[in-house]
């Protein structure tokens, strides 16, 4: 499956070095610093129930994340690499963004608009204004079946992703030499360019 995405450069020097990319919990912590911990226990909840779904190397604990539809890859930027990559589908896995978005805010995963609606007067019934307390805070004592069926809804993220492929996201757990199409070096390409943009950026008037 053709997709795309941006790292740092090192990434490529990597790839070039090893043979392969991971995703390291250093690189996690480096990028997300105060709010790393929250990340990783995502992350890693996410790798282990991709597992069900595709070939998730035994060393990989973080996902790489992938554009699916080449109208949504990011632009270049500074001290950056884009990839364009062709991974086997059996690597990798498809999601819908929504969904994704509602796992990480600790919402419920609703099969529908109808079942958000039932669930939505579910938690009103009990008095719970704010459901990602079921996960965050002390609601999930008092109310431990809603807390199941929230954690079970979780599941749907690898379900039935979006009709519309600029409305979903890819994650992969590793990048391989020979899976790279293409290779976009920002500061190769743009480099004197945006040096002297940055000069005259912070030149002294």
């Amino acid at each position: 499956m053709r997709v795309w995405t941006r790292q740092v450069s090192q990434v490529w020097d990597e790839i070039q070095e090893t043979g392969r990319y991971l995703v390291l919990e250093e690189y996690v912590r480096a990028k997300n610093a105060e709010i790393s911990d929250y990340y990783i226990e995502l992350y890693r909840w996410f790798t282990e129930e991709a597992r069900r779904y595709a070939k998730v190397p035994a060393d990989a604990k973080f996902p790489i994340w992938l554009t699916v539809d080449e109208s949504q890859k990011l632009p270049p930027a500074p001290y950056t690499v884009s990839f364009t990559l062709e991974i086997p589908e059996d690597e990798m896995v498809v999601v819908d963004y929504d969904k994704w978005g509602y796992r990480v805010n600790h919402w419920y995963v609703p099969l529908d608009a109808e079942d958000e609606r039932r669930w939505n007067e579910e938690l009103a019934q009990y008095g719970i204004g704010n459901e990602a307390s079921l996960i965050t805070g002390q609601q999930g004592n008092f109310y431990p079946m809603l807390k199941r069926k929230m954690q079970a809804s979780w599941a749907r993220v690898f379900e039935a992703p979006n009709e519309r492929m600029d409305l979903n996201v890819g994650a992969a757990w590793e990048i391989r030499p020979e899976w790279v199409v293409e290779v976009e070096e920002y500061d190769k390409i743009y480099g004197d360019q945006w040096a002297q943009d940055f000069d005259e950026y912070v030149k002294p008037e």
